[in-house]
């Protein structure tokens, strides 16, 4: 056997012995015809018969390849053993240089070797899995040594451009990156289908589980391939509601209420992650059990349907409840609340609280996001009248004990509307008015415009004045809880401008500005799944203009300066006030804290009208330190327990709720 320049395979001896089954001893074949209605078609491996029987045989059949270079053609196994035929020589024709030797290193037939109909269709399957070629047909020629097989195969064109049909969220750049340095060369469907599997891993990196490569890619004479690409659009959002039980019930929640809170809408490609974050979304809401997301196909396959699964919460509630404050000493409290108020998710609450010191009464509305607005606008309502002591008034190293009695006491009565949005960056801003008629009482109910010392308590003569503001104020959290944040931090800047009308003609300019940072840290390590955290915090503000005394900065207590009793540090139109604490898990539910306080009137409390903290002889400034405990509910949030000690000598026992900041 010889290797020839036309680089085929031939067969070179003189006479050839061979033994196949159905083929006499000797090899002497002619080609015969293609019979009529023997299912051969052009491109097959033709017919033999042996000299010693006038039988007419078709050995080998080689159907054309069918259009999909993708797919395999299949074929059913023989109940008989196939028809063998010895092979003479094989000849390629149609390709040349690199293509020719992928022919010929695909193919496994030999001269000098017997071969059947089966074993040309899996060299044809061979050559068209190189990728290279769009057709591929083998043909056979008797001649006086054996059969010659002459291979005809098609190269594919030229590849100069990948068009991607369907895409919306895929970057052009990325499949350009992808099919670019394919072009200028002879297309090659093995390399295109790398291409492809990239283009299907892209998907499922970046979250989107249904978006692929569909169908079979569409080769143009001219060279341009197109891909159909189905991404997974969300054809529509569809709402059912269930009970605890499964059991199809009627929702009261708006659907609206729930569809405008997702990121996703029909005509988006549907994105995993953006799913998980609707249904947490969803659940902060508040107003809901359970709620699970399903996709269904929809009429276009390419497409897909989000089916929301809703199971309610109860929504309303009657509370009691009873606890103790140093703020206020005990109180007893009754409510009701309704959360979903008509199914537009309005809240709408009642609240009566009576103890030793106060008397209030609230009738709150807030609407989270007014429907008229794509802004997400929230409204809030609140009407409240509320009776208790004023730490303005009270606290510092006077006996209490003063002739006209126990500290005089502030009636608030009056109303608030606030405007609320988020704005780009994580910020969101807040704008409202409000109104109270503000009157001084005495411990026998009565409007006494002077405290003990004689000095005036409001702004007017009276005991009563009205107090109308403009309010502003802008938020940027970046914690990563509002609860119990354990990193990032947290900007409040508030300011409020009385308008000079009404009774005490107040006209003051009111600014406060706030900044807290949270750092985790690994110090003591009692328990190494919870954190503990380095928290920092700065407060500051002053009053402008003609003051309400009782609108004054009130320094000391649970919520200012610990260690010290509430309002006993300092009485300003200024203030400063810094806190550090470490805040440390210990086992279970219970946390500790250390914490170091000070605060400051910045030398302002003899600015306040009737200076109500140097007649009551309260320092200015003060500094507490100390140790807190915290109790982790999953109602109410961290109970506070802080014991604290001050730098004049005095300690104090603190409660609250939640973190001070």
């Amino acid at each position: 056997m010889v290797w020839c320049d036309m680089r085929s395979w031939v067969l070179t001896t003189g006479l050839v012995t061979a033994v196949a089954t159905g083929w006499g001893s000797s090899v002497g074949a002619e080609v015969f015809p293609v019979l009529p209605g023997s299912g051969a078609t052009a491109g097959t491996v033709g017919v033999s018969r042996s000299p010693d029987s006038p039988e007419v045989v078709q050995a080998l059949t080689a159907p054309a390849r069918p259009s999909s270079v993708l797919g395999r053609v299949a074929q059913a196994a023989p109940e008989e053993p196939e028809p063998r035929v010895l092979v003479a020589e094989v000849l390629v024709e149609g390709a040349e240089g690199a293509l020719l030797d992928a022919v010929y290193g695909a193919i496994r037939t030999r001269p000098g070797f017997t071969t059947t109909r089966s074993q040309l269709q899996r060299d044809i399957d061979a050559v068209f899995a190189t990728g290279w070629f769009q057709n591929v047909q083998a043909t056979p020629e008797d001649t006086p040594l054996g059969v010659r097989i002459r291979f005809l195969v098609q190269k594919n064109p030229t590849l100069k451009q990948v068009n991607l049909v369907g895409i919306k969220v895929l970057p052009q750049e990325f499949a350009d990156e992808v099919f670019t340095p394919l072009y200028g060369e002879v297309l090659n469907f093995r390399s295109l289908q790398q291409g492809i599997q990239r283009i299907n891993e892209w998907y499922k990196q970046n979250s989107y589980p249904l978006g692929q490569v569909i169908g079979t890619p569409k080769v143009g004479e001219d060279g341009v391939v197109t891909l159909e690409v189905a991404e997974g659009v969300i054809a529509d959002i569809k709402i059912q509601y269930q009970n605890a039980k499964d059991e199809p019930v009627k929702g009261k929640t708006k659907p609206y209420i729930i569809t405008r809170e997702l990121q996703q809408r029909p005509g988006d490609v549907f994105n995993e992650k953006k799913a998980q974050a609707d249904l947490q979304t969803l659940f902060g809401l508040g107003i809901f059990e359970d709620v699970k997301l399903n996709l269904e196909p929809a009429e276009d396959p390419r497409k897909a349907v989000i089916v929301l699964t809703i199971v309610e919460a109860r929504t309303g509630s009657i509370n009691f409840g009873a606890g103790y404050s140093t703020a206020t000493g005990f109180f007893g409290t009754v409510g009701y609340t309704e959360r979903n108020l008509g199914g537009r998710r309005q809240s709408v609450s009642a609240n009566i609280q009576g103890g030793q010191r106060d008397i209030l009464f609230d009738v709150n509305f807030r609407d989270p996001w007014l429907a008229f607005d794509p802004g997400k606008t929230s409204l809030s309502v609140s009407v409240f009248n509320r009776l208790a002591f004023s730490y303005i008034f009270s606290g510092g190293p006077t006996p209490v004990d003063l002739p006209n009695g126990d500290s005089p006491r502030i009636n608030r009565l009056g109303a608030i509307i606030d405007f609320s949005r988020p704005f780009p960056g994580n910020w969101r801003g807040t704008a409202g008015i409000s109104y109270q008629r503000v009157s001084i009482w005495d411990q026998d109910n009565r409007v006494s415009p002077v405290d003990q010392f004689g000095n005036q308590l409001a702004a007017s003569a009276s005991g009563i004045d009205d107090l109308l503001q403009v309010n502003l104020g802008v938020t940027k959290d970046e914690r990563d809880s509002a609860l119990d944040p354990t990193r990032g931090w947290l900007f409040r800047a508030g300011y409020s401008q009385a308008l000079p009308v009404g009774s005490g003609n107040i006209s003051q300019s009111r600014l406060r500005v706030g900044y807290s940072h949270y750092i985790p840290a690994q110090i003591l390590r009692f328990q190494r799944n919870k954190p503990e955290v380095f928290a920092f915090n700065v407060q500051a503000g002053t009053i402008l203009g003609n003051m309400a005394p009782y609108e004054a900065f009130s320094l000391g207590g649970a919520d200012s300066v610990r260690g010290w009793g509430e309002g006993e540090v300092g009485t300003g139109r200024s203030f400063f006030q810094a806190t550090a604490e470490y805040r440390f898990p210990i086992f279970s539910v219970i946390r500790g804290a250390l914490f170091v306080d000070y605060g400051t009137t910045l030398g302002s409390q003899g600015a306040v009208p009737g200076d109500p903290g140097g007649i009551r002889g309260k320092p200015g400034q003060g500094l507490g330190y100390g140790v807190g405990v915290r109790i982790v509910t999953p109602l109410l949030g961290n109970l506070r327990v802080d014991f604290g000690w001050n730098d004049q000598g005095g300690n104090q026992i603190t409660f609250g709720v939640g973190e001070r900041f």
